[in-house]
């Protein structure tokens, strides 16, 4: 792209921005994008990027109710609002539920999740202000999605095909989520547990379209390898243990007809959920540090550029589309987040610990603000290891809280409340710096007023901070968040004689980070964690560094069971399979690098999958958080119609039939068939065995 194309408007030209239509559409998304990806990255570990889905919900909206002089920039300044929610989300879901994995809640505090949600976004929010002339206008930085979304906007300005594709994936997607959710017409997985050899084997999957999806956005790479750490923890090693100290017996009543409705059969599952699953959360704690040291030099870069930041000279005249928040009013910002800071950690953890976390949060949010900001520019958001940072934030606080608690003579259970609590902050304002930047970035190429941008951001954090609290206590009431939570729920139960309201741990919410997140805090105050896993997940992982592989996607493969793998490896499959078709279709062979005519073919069915995709999810997660309300208010939507539940091989015909429709919609943007299907199969085949090969064998 040209440098003379961008601002898409131009400094001299005003147009409406951040006007009431704009603000009431942008609240209104920001709550649905929170919930959705609440539920989505509770449900599969990850979430996605809202900043795509919100712009053309927007654009639906904003023209589907006939406003006039709709401008881009209203446009924009909506999507801002939703994506700020989207990554808030992030950052408290992967934290704060560990709260109820190490017992310490019972149940999601809603206040308490506002707060933090709202000190750890809106001090993310001011530190990524500051950093914005630096990352986006002098150093230029690429930010991949946010050039993604400037796109999609662009397109929307001018109309496309693009909208009716997105309308049409949503409906799908929601349509999907009642029938396998809501009525439970079919099964949520198709599974089967046999024995060979003297142990125990597993085959399977989930059928879940949102899973489909986030495979084809990541692309086949990742997902192949967050497979493999599937195949390597639920294929492998449950087996191997299986048979070296043999599996718990089976829960009485539980059969072959019923195995449909366990991930995978109870003690196979124990076997995972007990033992190999802390494999998964040593790798990730190694794979996560071993990020942050290779990034090291590109870390220094960053924080060393935010700390040389000086604003524009007074009377110096600035442009409309160059004019930031006062830098003032930013600093005063900070300073009172650090002064309520300290007055929340008093009200929980006394006065010693919250003195020494206000201060660590001084001294190292802006750091980790000017990290996530700058690898996103570098890499996307997607990418940058912000799950490595919180991890390697944990540790530092831990290590704090350790010292000053023995000095204070504070219990172990005190200071693990207060690491989390300090953690998720930072946690928080990590999270939201990528994605911020992200905003900024589009905002500077499509010509918005970066102060009207900004208070458009802190909109949709306050926004995404007052959702997030009644969303997760809503989805733990309706689901359960972890199989651990829920099992010591039913455990509580029991033991109170309430036998008749036992959760189905079955239907729990996986959230694997705030698992991981939960076992490391227990493990570094002296829990009940499997030391020896851990130990053996960390070789693992120092192993998968030395073979140069990507060691944080194969440790969350470990950590996650095989069913969830499965379908995002899919996903990753159809994908690889599009893209190539249409640089196949474009220059009639694969042998040789693709002219600029095929990338581009590439690119627009790439684009077309991703959009779709976004609409399957928003779908299918909407209707998940949809689903769990009525749960809590009306009842199980299944028990109102009482129609039976389909067997597994018709789950699949089903699940098998929506894959259908996704390759079908995507494909419509192939060029026109120029060989024979067959042909075309054999010759990608052909392809992606070499590309094995050379990077296995060949590849040093």
């Amino acid at each position: 792209m040209a440098d003379e194309k961008w601002p898409f408007v131009s400094a001299e030209k005003t147009l409406p921005e951040l006007t009431t239509r704009v603000i009431i559409i942008g609240i209104f998304l920001g709550m649905v994008m929170t919930a959705a990806n609440a539920y989505l990255g509770m449900k599969v570990g990850m979430t996605v990027s809202a900043s795509i889905p919100a712009a053309v919900m927007s654009m639906l909206i904003l023209r589907g109710f006939r406003f006039k002089d709709v401008s881009i920039l209203e446009n924009n300044a909506v999507q801002t609002m939703a994506s700020a929610g989207e990554s808030l989300a992030a950052g408290v879901i992967f934290t704060v539920p560990a709260l109820l994995v190490m017992g310490i809640w019972d149940d999601i505090d809603p206040l308490q999740t506002f707060i933090i949600a709202f000190l750890g976004g809106v001090l993310g929010t001011m530190f990524t202000i500051a950093l914005r002339r630096v990352f986006i206008v002098e150093e230029a930085l690429p930010y991949p999605e946010g050039v993604a979304c400037t796109e999609v906007l662009i397109a929307g300005e001018k109309g496309g095909s693009g909208l009716i594709a997105i309308i049409y994936a949503l409906i799908i997607g929601a349509l999907y989520g009642w029938v396998v959710e809501g009525f439970k017409v079919t099964k949520k997985g198709v599974h089967s547990v046999f024995e060979f050899m003297g142990t125990k084997f597993y085959a399977g999957s989930e059928m879940s379209l949102a899973l489909l999806s986030v495979g084809y956005i990541v692309g086949l790479r990742i997902a192949s390898f967050i497979f493999i750490g599937g195949v390597l923890g639920f294929g492998f090693l449950v087996p191997i243990f299986g048979l070296l100290h043999g599996f718990p017996s089976e829960p009485v009543g539980w059969d072959s007809a019923i195995r449909g409705e366990w991930h995978s059969g109870p003690s196979y599952y124990a076997v995972w959920s007990g033992q190999v699953r802390y494999i998964g959360a040593g790798a990730m704690v190694v794979g996560g540090v071993w990020t942050l040291w290779s990034m090291r030099n590109t870390i220094f870069t960053g924080f060393s550029k935010a700390l040389n930041f000086s604003n524009s000279s007074e009377g110096e005249h600035v442009l409309r589309t160059d004019k930031d928040t006062d830098m003032r009013l930013v600093l005063s910002v900070c300073g009172l987040i650090l002064i309520l800071s300290l007055l929340f950690f008093m009200f929980n953890l006394g006065f010693a610990l919250a003195i020494a976390g206000t201060l660590f949060i001084a001294a190292v949010a802006f750091f980790f603000s000017a990290v996530a900001g700058y690898i996103a520019g570098v890499v996307g958001s997607s990418n940058s290891p912000v799950s490595g940072m919180t991890i390697a934030t944990l540790m530092f606080t831990a290590a704090l809280v350790f010292i000053v608690g023995t000095l204070v003579g504070v219990d172990n259970s005190t200071m693990m409340f207060a690491t989390l609590m300090i953690a998720s902050v930072v946690a928080v304002n990590a999270a939201i710096a990528g994605d911020v930047m992200q905003d900024l970035k589009t905002g500077n190429m499509v010509g918005a007023t970066p102060w009207r941008q900004q208070i458009a951001e802190t909109i949709g954090v306050i926004v995404g901070a007052a959702v997030i609290g009644p969303v997760l206590l809503l989805l733990n009431r309706a689901f359960k968040i972890t199989v651990t939570h829920c099992e010591s729920s039913n455990l509580k139960l029991e033991e109170a004689g309430r036998v008749d309201e036992l959760y189905d741990c079955s239907n729990a919410l996986l959230a694997p980070q705030a698992d991981l997140i939960g076992t490391i805090i227990e493990s570094i105050f002296g829990g009940s964690a499997n030391v020896e896993m851990l130990i053996l997940g960390g070789l693992i992982a120092a192993l998968l560094v030395w073979r140069k592989l990507p060691v944080m996607s194969v440790a969350i493969g470990i950590y996650l069971p095989l069913e969830l793998s499965a379908p995002i490896f899919a996903g990753g499959l159809i994908h690889y399979y599009i893209t190539n078709l249409a640089i196949l279709r474009t220059d009639g062979h694969l042998n040789e690098k693709p002219s600029k005519s095929a990338i581009k073919a590439a690119d627009d069915v790439t684009s077309r999958g991703v959009l779709i995709g976004a609409g399957f999810i928003a779908g299918e997660s909407l209707v998940g958080v949809l689903i769990a309300l009525l749960i809590v208010t009306v009842g199980e939507p299944s028990s109102w119609f009482g129609i039976p539940q389909l067997g597994q091989f018709s789950t699949l015909l089903f699940f098998l039939w929506f894959v259908g429709v996704f390759i079908f919609l995507t494909a419509l943007s192939l060029p026109k068939k120029i060989i024979s299907l067959g042909e075309e199969t054999i010759l990608i085949i052909r392809r992606s065995i070499l590309r094995l090969y050379y990077n296995l064998v060949v590849k040093k």
